[in-house]
């Protein structure tokens, strides 16, 4: 009993009051068919109990803020340790977070820099170091010798315009009786005269003294440099009157060069926090980009002329009486500038005019509509500088939604991309900033740090914080991410690397006794890198911790401890335990359908040949987005095209930035910004490019399968032709349940109404009226086949093919649904609670019906997401399907048994980051794996035999 989790009538979801036993401080794979109801048990069920429980222990002030602690559908679990989720849907919006943040490791380079850090003038002075008293004592005694005359000066004034006669006033007052001006030596009690536009420095003298190497000396010289330091912010000079040979020395008690006197402040964490004030930049506060009018979003087309449209703002502006264009227009005739002729053939003068306005004032008379004069001389304001004065000073929401079409977010050009001011990039750490550091990849940082050179002292100051940070990117190195960079910003990590940092983040805890339920880490990973995920699974098993990893990767299968099959279908055919044991017993009596493809009973199988294509192709050339190494890169059009290579290789930025992006510019009126690249040969081959994704097909509750695909449009033109219907005069509208009419009103068409309980969770009823209908009590009375509309929308794919099976219309679609494995799901089902693979699966659906023009593009990112390798087989009859219609798949993907049905490769790398960006392979499957520096030709080679 306390070595298990017992769990007793779990029914959450599609749950079939089930009994589980699992034993603790164990590595836990939970697999089975996507809708199976894995994550049901896992993160409804399990985590939630857990969570739920630690939730109740807290007061109810505390409680308020938390929220989500309804108990789950379960009779009981007994065994329950504190429950930590780890999925994929933790990536932060937050523009300031960023890996080192997210990490904590950047908290732990500021407390480095901010202790051993050494500090350097900007403006190339070299270091810049901070003495004590004691130290410029200690230096002037050792190198000055006996009888040698020396004055103790206080540089008050430096390089600086002006008269300074106050200076000289209070001076004398307070007892100083010579200056150094401009290097002629003066008493204060005479007339110093001083040009006001010149600049003077200015040396107070403090002491001239004979030196003698004794202690009263020692004191004298002590007195007068603490007096001199009070006058010229910490800095002290000595001066050799009689010695040529010896020049004047300059010393600080505060960072500040002694020659330019550059300062910085005293060194602190907060120094380097691109968050707090002190060491944000001053222009972008610390985000490292700013928001700037772009030339390619207000001159998309520059075949045209401005009177063609040619500037997107004036597009419907030209030739109007209105005051903004009557302006430009006026500095177009300023500056000599056609407004018939083609924008790419004007000068680079005359398009600095258009984009940032005039550089001299200019006279110029406005008429308004309603025939006012207007005169004026000033400076007139180009497109591009207009935009961006508008949209920042407008507190219209609507009028910035517009301006912002044509700003986009550029590198900061004070910071240049560092989020940091000048001061805090001045401090070093042999010779590289705190933002140099988090620009090297987690594989190089953890080569710098080992090798970090430190004197004694600062080795004995930074021992704990080295080893801190040396441990926490050890870890995330291990998980597969050492081509990630800390300065990466945590808004463009993908679930699966936000999931494996929270991976890392918590084995550097250290946390022991905690129960973690992990969702598909191995998702986004490349084959290489899945053992050091694994090793790493194990290393948090080992610190006595228990891991529920929902998986379908068969490697993780195979090192797990236990493995619990759920299934044996899916939605309403699956959650039940179809298997619970060791993996060697599982694969033993080889009676699950996990199990058969894992022994080799049932697979993926490869086709003897390969598709010849349409014989066209997209060639990209120079593609340099990102980590891209300019390359060039072939797409064979009329074909199955896989990308593969390991994390971080550029696979995304290929596929989104430039392929989607560059096609989608040349097809779409939109205004898209593509990724860096020469050109695009082959584009007229394209007539549509369609990126299919796992986000959701809605994003409220009321989005549905019958919704998205269109089969309830169908179904509600059926319920109209009814004769109930048109005895009632019912039009097509009182069968939907988003607008009044047939919809229940007490709910507004939901089924349920959201009661708010403040501290306590929110609680959702079922509707009194509606019965959880949706629909009135009147729309209700019309049936097909004793059948009303809400009971349509309650029917899965699968009843619903059976009951519509003589409307073709509606069979067409619902049988598009079938075809792609989801004949589970129910008509009416939330969009909320469809997983990400089902919901990439019901939009590949969508275009099944589609007529095929043989043109057509379409991408997806890693579409076996979330897949049960028996779903992977059903997801590739469909691709297939697709391509067989003439169409061009190409998807970015890890799955081997995937990957080897392809028709065409392009296997990007060899490495992650930096080292990455390059195409280290491209061909069939079998010409790839002949490829010796190709990682996914090397893993793939054992799928083809």
């Amino acid at each position: 009993m306390k070595n298990q989790i017992i769990i007793k009538g779990a029914r959450e979801n599609n749950l079939k009051n089930l009994d589980l036993t699992l034993p603790k401080d164990q590595l836990i794979v939970f697999t089975g068919l996507s809708g199976s109801g894995k994550s049901s048990l896992a993160f409804n069920t399990i985590y939630a109990e857990g969570r739920r429980r630690y939730i109740e222990s807290l007061s109810a002030y505390a409680r308020q803020f938390l929220g989500g602690n309804e108990k789950p559908d379960v009779d009981s679990i007994e065994g329950l340790s504190p429950s930590i989720s780890i999925d994929q849907k933790t990536t932060s919006h937050n523009p300031r977070s960023t890996v080192g943040t997210v990490t904590e490791i950047y908290d732990y380079l500021r407390l480095l820099y901010a202790r051993v850090g050494t500090p350097y003038c900007i403006n190339g002075h070299g270091k810049i170091h901070a003495l004590s008293i004691k130290e410029i004592v200690d230096s002037i005694m050792n190198e000055i010798v006996d009888d040698d005359q020396v004055y103790i000066l206080s540089p008050v004034i430096r390089e600086k315009k002006g008269t300074f006669v106050d200076l000289f006033a209070r001076l004398e007052k307070e007892g100083f009786i010579r200056v150094i001006v401009d290097g002629t030596t003066y008493q204060l009690g005479e007339v110093i005269e001083l040009e006001k536009n010149k600049k003077h420095s200015i040396d107070i003298i403090v002491d001239r003294l004979i030196f003698k190497n004794n202690e009263e000396m020692r004191s004298r010289i002590y007195g007068a440099i603490e007096t001199g330091l009070k006058y010229a912010d910490g800095l002290i000079k000595v001066s050799f009157p009689q010695n040529d040979n010896k020049s004047d020395q300059l010393f600080s008690t505060s960072y500040s060069c002694k020659i330019c006197g550059f300062a910085i402040p005293e060194l602190e964490p907060r120094l380097f926090s691109f968050n707090a004030p002190l060491g944000a930049c001053e222009e972008c506060d610390g985000l490292g980009v700013s928001l700037e009018a772009d030339e390619s979003l207000i001159m998309p087309d520059k075949q045209l002329s401005i009177n063609q449209g040619g500037v997107l703002y004036f597009k419907n502006l030209v030739g109007t009486d209105n005051l903004e264009w009557q302006r430009f227009r006026t500095l177009c005739d300023y500056y000599f500038i056609d407004l018939n002729q083609p924008l790419y053939t004007l000068s680079k003068k005359q398009m600095e005019m258009i984009l940032w306005g005039s550089d001299q004032p200019i006279e110029y008379k406005l008429i308004s509509t309603g025939g006012r004069k207007v005169e004026n001389l000033d400076f007139i304001e180009g497109v591009a500088s207009m935009i961006q004065r508008r949209y920042f000073d407008t507190k219209s929401e609507e009028m910035r939604r517009y301006l912002n079409r044509y700003m986009v977010a550029k590198p900061c050009k004070t910071c240049l991309g560092a989020r940091l001011n000048k001061v805090a990039l001045a401090v070093k750490i042999n010779e590289k900033s705190i933002y140099d550091y988090t620009r090297m990849s987690i594989s190089d940082e953890l080569a710098f740090i080992f090798n970090l050179k430190l004197t004694p002292n600062q080795a004995k100051i930074a021992d704990l914080v080295v080893k801190e940070i040396i441990s926490r990117t050890h870890f995330l190195d291990e998980v597969g991410l050492g081509y990630l960079n800390l300065a990466r910003s945590a808004t463009t990590l993908s679930g699966g690397e936000a999931q494996r940092i929270r991976l890392a983040k918590q084995i550097g805890s250290q946390l022991t006794g905690i129960l973690y339920v992990l969702d598909e880490p191995s998702i986004g990973l490349h084959q290489r890198d899945n053992d050091r995920l694994i090793r790493t699974l194990k290393e948090l098993r080992d610190l006595g911790n228990t891991l529920i990893v929902v998986e379908h990767d068969e490697d993780t299968m195979k090192a797990a401890d236990w493995i619990v099959d759920i299934g044996p279908g899916a939605g309403e055919h699956g959650g039940e335990i179809i298997y619970s044991g060791t993996y060697d017993d599982m694969v033993a009596q080889n009676q699950t359908l996990t199990a058969q493809y894992l022994t080799g009973k049932q697979k993926i199988s490869v086709s003897k040949t390969r598709r010849g294509g349409n014989g066209k192709v997209l060639e990209i050339k120079k593609a340099a987005e990102n980590n891209l190494k300019k390359i060039n890169v072939k797409v064979p059009l009329g074909k199955f095209v896989a990308i593969t290579g390991v994390s971080g290789s550029g696979k995304s930025t290929l596929l989104e930035d430039i392929i989607y992006k560059g096609i989608k510019a040349n097809l779409s009126k939109e205004v898209i910004v593509p990724g860096k690249f020469e050109e695009i040969k082959g584009l007229e081959n394209v007539d549509k490019v369609i990126y299919i994704s796992q986000d959701p097909i809605g994003k409220t509750p009321r989005s549905n399968p019958a919704t998205y695909t269109g089969v309830f449009d169908d179904i509600r033109d059926l319920f109209t032709e009814l004769p109930e219907a048109k005895i009632r005069g019912y039009k097509k509208g009182r069968f939907s349940f988003n607008v009044p009419g047939g919809r229940c009103e007490n709910c507004q068409g939901d089924g349920v109404i959201t009661i708010s309980m403040q501290f306590m969770p929110s609680v959702e009823i079922v509707c009194e009226v509606c019965e959880g209908k949706r629909y009135n009590e009147e729309t209700l009375q019309v049936r097909y086949k004793e059948k009303n509309i809400s009971d349509v929308l309650n029917m899965t794919v699968e009843e619903a093919l059976s009951f519509f099976a003589n409307i073709p219309q509606i069979k067409e679609k619902l049988e598009t649904i079938n075809q792609v494995g989801l004949n589970y799901i129910r008509l009416g089902q939330s969009a909320t609670t469809l997983s990400g693979g089902e919901a990439q699966r019901i939009k590949l659906s969508t275009y099944l019906l589609k007529k095929a023009t043989g043109k057509t593009l379409f991408l997806l990112d890693e579409p076996t997401t979330g897949l049960h390798i028996d779903d992977v087989k059903r997801l590739l009859m469909v691709l297939d399907q697709l391509v067989d219609m003439g169409n061009t798949v190409v998807a970015i993907e890890h799955n081997l048994d995937f990957i080897k049905t392809v028709d065409y490769i392009i296997d990007m790398g060899p490495e992650g980051g930096e080292f990455g960006g390059m195409v280290v392979a491209s061909g069939t499957p079998e010409q790839v794996v002949e490829v010796k520096d190709s990682y996914t030709g090397q893993y793939l080679k054992n799928y083809l035999v």
